[in-house]
């Protein structure tokens, strides 16, 4: 619910000065040069073991910069006014993607060690032949391609408009925007639909659910959405955006569709389908299930309920660390059960694949950030985002 105040002069941009933040930007700098050094010196040493702490590593992330994409383009398509002043980090967050795209190549090149259906020749396997037609090298790489390739084209293109705007706020970048959003809304559901299959689901070329892109799809939503809780307050921290700003509040889908996947596959009980969650439920990876079950659903839920939670950034922002953190461990359970069937195996390179692309991704964006306006300052709809508190 909001309730409109009385009417707000529109602003003028306001900027991030990279100047006051180069130590920061040059440590993140530094950081990610020496992660991605012992990365590569991993990826020799145990080429196995380090494809897929990178693969979970990549997934993580991904599905942030993902869901801030969603984001942007649900908010052009609804033409929604509260998330004007906050959209211009969406923009720049899901801006990243170009980064990831650079940063998916280790997995194409330890392809070998991830996806054990690239191994498996023709005949050796019945089922798997009837899935070769999709399960198959060539076209497994022109999906990868198409899939990032959208993700850049179409948030590039988002941001590059609503920079444009900034100049003279011509209504028809709107329109624009509007345009390029009601193509993307279907393009991205295929997109990170078929992605969750290709990169995630085909680790395990028996398994297969139909409910897995939409699961992943609730995650990265609800995690992104975080995301920009703490960005947004960072900033405010930092002395930005004090009067643009006023405080912000997914698990619950996330919630429905994971038990709703859960559910139907243990009543179906058909082997092909139960190994996922049975290997999930082995030794030590039950309970991180339960973590993951508590900690993203239960307990944030319980906690959104309080309005004082909503209502205060800094409590705020320690329920959005902890759903990011748990989006962190969903992505783990499903990958490294992969490698690891019999219980958790942490291993160094998990961590160290965390800092080479969070580090890297954190830098990138201190350059980003400082080049446009903290806000879209010239957006149509800015005043009426203005008026709405929260």
């Amino acid at each position: 619910m909001s309730e409109r105040s009385q009417a707000v002069p529109k602003p003028e941009g306001e900027y991030f000065e990279s100047s006051r933040f180069a130590g920061l930007s040059f440590l993140l700098g530094l950081i990610a040069v020496v992660a991605l050094a012992l990365c590569a010196v991993g990826a020799f040493l145990n080429p196995h073991q380090f494809s897929y702490s990178w693969l979970f590593a990549f997934a993580f992330f991904f599905t942030l910069c993902a869901g801030c994409f969603f984001w942007t383009i649900v908010h052009h398509a609804t033409d929604a006014d509260w998330s004007v002043v906050v959209r211009r980090q969406l923009e720049n967050i899901a801006a990243l993607l170009v980064v990831l795209a650079i940063l998916f190549v280790p997995v194409l090149l330890l392809r070998h060690h991830l996806y054990a259906w690239m191994d498996i020749p023709p005949g050796a396997e019945a089922s798997l032949d009837e899935k070769r037609a999709y399960l198959n090298w060539y076209f497994f790489l022109g999906r990868a391609v198409l899939f990032l390739g959208f993700f850049i084209l179409a948030a590039l293109a988002l941001r590059r408009f609503s920079v444009e705007q900034d100049k003279d706020g011509n209504p028809r970048f709107t329109i624009w925007m509007r345009k390029v959003a009601f193509i993307s809304l279907p393009m991205f559901a295929l997109c990170l639909t078929f992605g969750a299959f290709d990169w995630l689901m085909s680790l395990n070329y028996r398994w297969f659910s139909t409910m897995f892109g939409v699961y992943i799809f609730a995650g990265a939503a609800g995690s992104s959405m975080s995301l920009l809780v703490l960005v947004i307050t960072a900033l405010r921290q930092a002395g930005y955006l004090k009067d643009i700003v006023t405080p912000l509040a997914f698990c619950i889908f996330w919630a429905y569709i994971g038990f709703g996947q859960y559910m139907l596959i243990w009543y179906a009980n058909i082997p092909e389908e139960t190994q996922f969650f049975i290997t999930r439920n082995t030794e030590s990876w039950w309970a991180l299930s339960m973590l993951l079950v508590v900690g993203r659903f239960f307990g944030t839920f319980a906690i959104l309920l309080l309005r004082s939670i909503k209502k205060e950034p800094h409590r705020l922002c320690y329920v959005a660390g902890w759903i990011v953190c748990m989006q962190m461990l969903d992505m783990y359970i499903v990958v490294l059960p992969a490698l690891h069937g019999t219980g958790v195996h942490v291993s160094i390179w998990d961590l160290l694949s965390l800092i080479a692309i969070g580090a890297t991704l954190g830098f990138v964006y201190l350059r980003v950030v400082a080049r446009t306006s903290l806000f879209p300052v010239r957006d149509p709809r800015l005043v009426e985002s203005l008026k709405l508190v929260n």
